[in-house]
């Protein structure tokens, strides 16, 4: 049994029926971008260590629990959020391999250890805070979508304090910060070696970017095919379809 709140549910995680995830329509559901970031990123199979930042409610742990025997960490700022991924890990009897931690993102490396782990990922806020009347008014959405608590220098210099050398960092987000995103890559260790794009529907502009950083690797970025999430007739692409639910 589980514990749920107001107007929490019980979902599937996707197609996997032995899964589930505690949401909220209020406080957090799960996007496409984190199954992205889930599929996209490098995890080693056997052992290692694997950090979340901006987890939310602890869902792309739980998909990389699927790819991997790593311990995995996720760090989310928000009680509600922390405690949903909390019991949703429990839930799934994962706690020998999961643990959320309830804390800001750029104190971890002083609290969990600099260099420690061979994984980051982290679907972080997008937008650039906006004056406090034009907010979301529900905050635990403002927090997630904007940059309230955290800015985007911020993940990626705590991701390169906090990730091995040769380590890898994975980051989704929008295609307007790229150029930012490769700046602050390179300036704080993290060379970018993996791109891919991500397009709504064919021939439409690309919303979406996967980047992947090694911790003082070499230059050699390399450019992904594209993905394409919508057909014409609003289905999933047979691409999409494997990622989302093993199956096209």
């Amino acid at each position: 049994m589980v514990q749920l709140y107001e107007d929490e549910r019980l979902d599937y995680l996707l197609a996997d029926e032995s899964m589930r995830i505690i949401q909220s329509h209020s406080v957090f559901s799960f996007s496409l971008d984190a199954v992205l970031l889930s599929n996209f990123a490098y995890v080693p199979i056997k052992k290692g260590n694997i950090i979340d930042l901006c987890t939310g409610n602890g869902v792309i742990p739980l998909f990389l629990s699927k790819r991997t025997n790593a311990k995995i960490t996720g760090v989310e700022i928000q009680e509600r959020l922390a405690s949903m991924a909390t019991r949703s890990v429990d839930y799934n009897n994962l706690n020998d391999q999961i643990n959320i931690v309830l804390g800001d993102l750029k104190d971890m490396p002083q609290k969990l250890g600099h260099g420690k782990y061979d994984v980051v990922t982290c679907n972080p806020p997008y937008f650039p805070t906006p004056k406090v009347d034009e907010q979301n008014k529900n905050e635990h959405y403002a927090i997630a979508r904007h940059e309230i608590h955290c800015n985007l220098e911020d993940v990626i210099r705590v991701s390169s304090q906090l990730v091995k050398q040769g380590g890898k960092v994975s980051i989704v987000h929008r295609p307007g910060r790229l150029v930012d995103i490769i700046t602050l890559m390179r300036t704080y260790r993290l060379e970018p070696k993996r791109l891919q794009f991500i397009y709504p529907k064919k021939n439409k502009e690309a919303n979406t970017i996967l980047i992947e950083g090694i911790k003082d690797g070499n230059a050699d970025l390399k450019i992904l095919p594209p993905l394409v999430v919508y057909k014409e007739d609003n289905e999933y692409t047979n691409e999409l379809k494997e990622i989302l639910y093993g199956t096209n």
